[in-house]
């Protein structure tokens, strides 16, 4: 009975799924609004699917914000397109999304563990992410600012704490 509920469950979610696919091909060029995108996105990574993840392009595509750091999200960790979630993080955070602004903090960050210059480039993220009261951009600034950083110090000091 109980594996009949889980199965029930997740054609039930699949279902659910194909309806906001099909309810979105219906208007096409038409950007659904930021919950359907994200719900199209938390169902790819968890159960995966070529349309859903075409879908999420085609809207990143169109220009929804959302839909590109969706799709940076799900790509930020596999190392072929990295570049890609990269380049999908920047323009979603130029265009005010401050989770991907810290995303792509977060990734410089790493990158700079090595010593290089990568970690520069992600103080004014975490700074812009801070900025549009991110809690998590405005602990990592006030981590980075604790351990001895005076550009991380500036950053903070620039964006003020979170209210």
């Amino acid at each position: 009975m109980e594996s009949f509920n889980k199965s029930g469950a997740l054609i039930s979610s699949v279902l659910v799924m194909v309806g906001a696919l099909i309810a979105c091909q219906a208007k096409e060029g038409a950007v659904p609004p930021a919950s359907v995108i994200e719900a199209v996105a938390q169902r790819l990574s968890a159960h995966g699917g070529a349309a859903a993840e075409r879908r999420l392009r085609e809207w990143a595509e169109q220009g929804s914000v959302v839909a590109k750091r969706e799709l940076g999200m799900l790509y930020q960790n596999k190392t072929p397109r990295r570049g890609e979630a990269m380049r999908l993080f920047e323009e979603a955070a130029r265009a005010g999304d401050a989770e991907s602004a810290f995303q792509l903090a977060e990734m410089y960050h790493r990158a700079g563990d090595g010593g290089d210059r990568q970690a520069d480039k992600a103080w004014p993220l975490y700074a812009q992410a801070a900025e549009h009261r991110h809690p998590k951009a405005v602990l990592r600034l006030a981590s980075l600012a604790q351990g001895g950083s005076e550009e991380a110090a500036r950053w903070l000091a620039a964006t003020g704490s979170p209210k």
